[in-house]
């Protein structure tokens, strides 16, 4: 069991202030309310905010201006209260390194220090016009609850991304927006078998589950949603797996969970066990997961496409084959 409280804060920044500064400093101060209430309310451990949120309200050239090496300014406003309660905070903003400018995702330890920065690996052509480098990598961030990846709005068009932080291990991708997302959300969550948090700068913020299933949805009378999801999970395929279910069950009864979705034909194993986890039940039910099923599927259809192509090689040798229409053979 790797349980853990992810919140999505719908921050829609405070307005155009007189000054490009007055407008950050009006977000930053409204995110550290909203972080403060979030974090008494819910308990999270981790709480993501929408993309850019320190400049939102400020046109694309404006923010760009104001990008920061971090530590930096801003950071220093949200670091004290992720140290306050323990809590893992995303920060997107504009970040200035080596000279170039970044639209990162800046993660925050529970202990207030800097964990490190996602890069949006797909700006926009009008970003990169406006000054913004793209990223060149899926990077992924090990906390002390799982693994965790990222895409950046326009990022989530773009397979690389969430196979590339998939394959650097992740279990859940934060989705910092200036677009819903929709249906992308949930056709790569249950594509790659993943959890996904977006935030979205309006209503319609989601978490989704490893079968592409809504958990929860932002609104305007429900900005912040946060919920329990377990890490200690597996998706599996229903073929051969489905026999060995009620010998799971009555070994573990609710602590092991089988979710099924019996339209895709693939199921969600969930330990709630302290000391077993998945991959232990995978190993004891000698269990095969989706990945690997599909893995097998490929090379078995592999070996039988060369036995046929070695047995067409066989009879075309033969002395009386003349061509694949010849009437006395028949492949």
């Amino acid at each position: 069991m790797r349980n853990v409280r992810v919140a999505s804060v719908s921050f829609t920044g405070v307005g155009r202030f007189n000054t490009i500064r007055g407008t950050i400093e009006g977000n930053v101060r409204e995110m550290v309310k909203l972080l403060e209430r979030v974090c008494i309310c819910d308990k999270p451990d981790i709480v993501c905010f929408p993309e850019h949120s320190p400049t939102i309200g400020l046109s694309l050239e404006d923010g760009v201006k104001t990008a920061e090496e971090n530590p930096g300014e801003i950071f220093s406003k949200i670091a004290p209260i992720a140290k306050k309660y323990g809590v893992y905070v995303v920060c997107p903003m504009y970040e200035k390194k080596n000279g170039h400018i970044y639209n990162a995702a800046v993660l925050i330890g529970r202990d207030g220090e800097y964990v490190g920065s996602y890069y949006k690996i797909h700006p926009t052509v009008d970003e990169i016009e406006g000054g913004i480098t793209p990223g060149v990598e899926p990077k992924t961030f090990k906390t002390d609850f799982g693994t965790i990846g990222f895409a950046i709005c326009f990022d989530l068009n773009f397979e690389d991304v969430i196979k590339g932080s998939v394959e650097n291990g992740a279990e859940l991708i934060l989705f910092p927006t200036m677009y819903r997302g929709g249906l992308q959300l949930k056709i790569w969550a249950f594509k790659y078998g993943v959890y996904f948090a977006s935030t979205f700068a309006g209503e319609g913020s989601m978490i989704v589950d490893p079968l592409g299933r809504t958990l929860a949805v932002s609104s305007m009378h429900s900005p912040i949603i946060c919920k329990t999801i377990n890490l200690d999970y597996e998706i599996l395929h229903i073929d051969y797996n489905w026999r060995k279910w009620d010998s799971i069950k009555e070994k573990y009864g609710p602590n092991v969970e089988i979710d099924v979705s019996s339209p895709e034909g693939v199921f969600m194993l969930i330990s709630n066990l302290k000391n077993v986890s998945v991959k232990d039940i995978i190993y004891e039910f000698q269990l095969e997961t989706r990945k690997e099923y599909f893995h097998r599927s490929i090379k078995i259809r592999e070996e039988a496409l060369k036995k046929i192509r070695s047995g067409r090689t066989h009879l075309m040798n033969l002395p009386f084959f003349t061509s694949p229409s010849h009437e006395s053979i028949k492949i």
